[in-house]
């Protein structure tokens, strides 16, 4: 074997090494089930989302981490904070403090069916991702 194709070869063998390895961080950041059905549906729409990582002490001292997931286009973060208290006060969380200090746009994405639903429905979307209950 020569040495380009050992090259090629270990190029390959390294990129399948590091895909898969993120591909597990993340399943294990989301949980396997969600990537899972995800992957299996593939009900991707044409909505982009924005998506701001928002970390809120709780009235017990305890730490709420969640996304906030609205249209890409909306740029008021003062909705975004909005919608933000909104669900918190859903958990019995209202009146705790969320500004841009604690919600921090991260990325944007594509949303599935059922995150356009409802987003079309009431303006946003929560993934509730620790210390939710």
């Amino acid at each position: 074997m020569g040495k380009l194709n050992r090259f090629k070869l270990y190029g390959y063998l390294g990129f399948a090494f590091f895909f898969g390895k993120g591909l597990l961080w993340i399943a294990a950041f989301v949980g396997f089930g969600k990537i899972t059905s995800i992957i299996k549906n593939q009900q991707f729409t044409s909505m982009k989302l924005a998506v701001f990582d928002t970390y809120v002490t709780k009235k017990d001292g305890n730490i709420m981490h969640f996304d906030i997931l609205v249209p890409e286009t909306l740029k008021d973060t003062d909705q975004i904070y909005a919608y933000g208290r909104d669900y918190l006060a859903q958990k019995g969380q209202e009146g705790q403090t969320l500004s841009s200090k604690e919600c921090k746009f991260c990325h944007v994405e594509q949303a599935d069916k059922a995150i356009e639903k409802n987003i079309n429905s009431i303006g946003y979307f929560i993934i509730e991702m620790q210390g939710c209950d």
